[in-house]
């Protein structure tokens, strides 16, 4: 059995260190475009889904598959990553001063079945001058991430306000992903999961 990791983010594979286990890459080469009349929970969701189906259909069926996506809403407009470094001055103009969530899709897929889940942060920036996001986003810093911007790098003199996980801002939430792991028998900090209540797996439709 091997543990895979549908990504070729730095930071979930660096937070994926943090849990003690062993784990490989294949990046996921599918469709990410979401739906702007959907719910962004539903999108997220799928789209998590989809990263973690296309790797596992190229492994064997006792490989555990972890995929995410992580997306910033604001109004209820979906800021993925940006296109262009004016598109990145766009985003973090819109997220200026104002309140908006960050949203990531989880799943860990083995075999048949399938535990995922969405995980919703609420950040507040504060109001940010015009040079400054120039100056932010001209570090090249925001061109890889959703919504602009990195908690853990510049961005981080942003924020006014978080309630939730901040993991999930990071893009893999560690709490719920150490119970999806530990409900598949995976040693997470010598702990298998047996006896705990953590999430249950589901068989897949």
């Amino acid at each position: 059995m091997a543990i895979i990791l549908a990504s070729k983010s730095p930071r979930r594979q660096e937070l994926l260190k943090l849990l003690g286990v062993d784990f490989t890459i294949h990046t996921a080469d599918i469709d990410e475009t979401m739906d702007p009349a959907l719910p962004p929970e539903q999108e997220v969701a799928r789209v998590g889904e989809e990263k973690a189906e296309a790797v596992a259909a190229q492994c064997a069926s006792e490989d555990i598959v972890i995929a995410a996506d992580t997306i910033v809403v604001v109004d209820g407009q979906i800021l993925g990553k940006p296109k262009s470094e004016a598109d990145a001055v766009r985003m973090l103009s819109l997220l200026s001063g104002r309140r908006h969530e960050v949203m990531t899709g989880l799943t860990v897929l083995q075999g048949g079945y399938m535990q995922r889940c969405v995980v919703r942060t609420g950040i507040e920036f504060r109001p940010l001058s015009d040079r400054e996001i120039r100056a932010y986003v001209a570090t090249g810093e925001p061109m890889d991430k959703a919504g602009a911007y990195g908690i853990q790098g510049g961005a981080s003199i942003f924020v006014r306000h978080l309630d939730g996980d901040y993991f999930c801002v990071m893009e893999l939430p560690l709490c719920p992903l150490a119970e999806m792991l530990r409900a598949c028998g995976v040693q997470v900090l010598g702990d298998d999961g047996k006896g705990n209540s953590g999430p249950q797996k589901s068989r897949r439709s």
